[in-house]
């Protein structure tokens, strides 16, 4: 069951168990009101360099027609646009960390999402935690994937009436869905309105897949009734109890976008959704040090990374 699970995400499940061991994946990473800039590397032509050190270090996208390169977990981004911090259906979150840029194709569906929901008086409006960096590529910390411009998280917070402020945005927590134990939703935070707009995100045309905690899962299979073939884009992933993850396919024409396998057929509510409430998955063991993964650097990732980095 567990290289079944492996299976759907690529190898993406092993980075994201890896991360959620270090977070701990239960309390949410508050921002910085006194954010600094990164100090300047002491050799940056390093080839050993991790490439997160690099990309981390760019604050300006590179200009030039929108280009996805790579994988989800390991590429770049060329023309990359900024989702405005304030809009009438939506707030950015974390605005310290510069992590709010996508491929045009993300700002369209997130603005398009946080339109309808509140049109269709599912939701407010979309707080939006992390999307990409300016150029894409490794992040420093928090992320395995959102490399491509092509992920977003989105709060399981409605937005409120007003616009937050700073401190508020760098500090403030998202409302947490997943009971202490990991095994079902937190009956006092859990609601229909939740099943509403993640049925609204799982609709949008371009979304291939968005992430949840396996709880939430289990509570759609258990819940949604009629129209079932949403819950086929709906995946169960480590931590995401906070916020869920929306991820697009590759856009069209986008020949240098390393596709993912399509979602396995059917609900996701069959027996492979019982191996994230089991030991092996509820109680990772830890990782040898001398077995974890090394960072990425620019030579491992597509060659098109390099002239994106070093685009002025």
């Amino acid at each position: 069951m567990a290289r079944k699970a492996q299976s759907v995400f690529s190898g993406g499940l092993i980075a994201a168990a890896l991360v959620c061991v270090s977070l701990s994946c239960a309390a949410q990473d508050a921002g910085s009101l006194n954010a600094r800039p990164l100090p300047p590397l002491a050799n940056p032509g390093d080839p050993a360099l991790p490439a997160k050190e690099l990309f981390g270090r760019r604050g300006t996208p590179a200009k030039g027609p929108a280009q996805t390169i790579g994988f989800y977990s390991r590429g770049c981004v060329a023309g990359a646009v900024a989702l405005p911090v304030d809009g009438d259906a939506w707030q950015v979150m974390r605005l310290s960390r510069n992590r709010n840029w996508g491929h045009p194709a993300l700002i369209d569906v997130l603005q398009r999402l946080a339109h309808e929901a509140r049109a269709a008086q599912i939701w407010p409006g979309l707080l939006v935690g992390d999307m990409s960096q300016p150029r894409g590529g490794p992040m420093i910390t928090g992320h395995a994937s959102h490399q491509i411009g092509l992920d977003a998280d989105v709060w399981l917070t409605p937005m409120p009436a007003r616009t937050l402020t700073r401190s508020e945005r760098e500090e403030m927590s998202a409302t947490n869905l997943v009971r202490a134990d990991w095994l079902d939703i937190d009956q006092q935070t859990f609601s229909a309105r939740h099943i509403a707009l993640l049925k609204l995100a799982a609709e949008q045309r371009e979304v291939e897949r968005i992430f949840v905690n396996p709880a939430i899962k289990k509570a759609l299979c258990a819940d949604v009734r009629g129209d079932r073939s949403w819950l086929a884009k709906i995946r169960p992933m480590y931590g995401h109890n906070y916020h869920f993850h929306i991820r697009l396919a590759c856009p069209a024409g986008a020949a240098s976008c390393r596709p993912q396998e399509p979602p396995s057929s059917g609900d996701g509510c069959d027996a492979s959704l019982a191996w994230w409430f089991g030991d092996e998955a509820l109680h990772p063991k830890p990782v040898p040090p001398d077995k974890q993964p090394k960072p990425v650097t620019l030579a491992q990732l597509p060659q098109a990374c390099r002239a994106v980095l070093d685009a002025k």
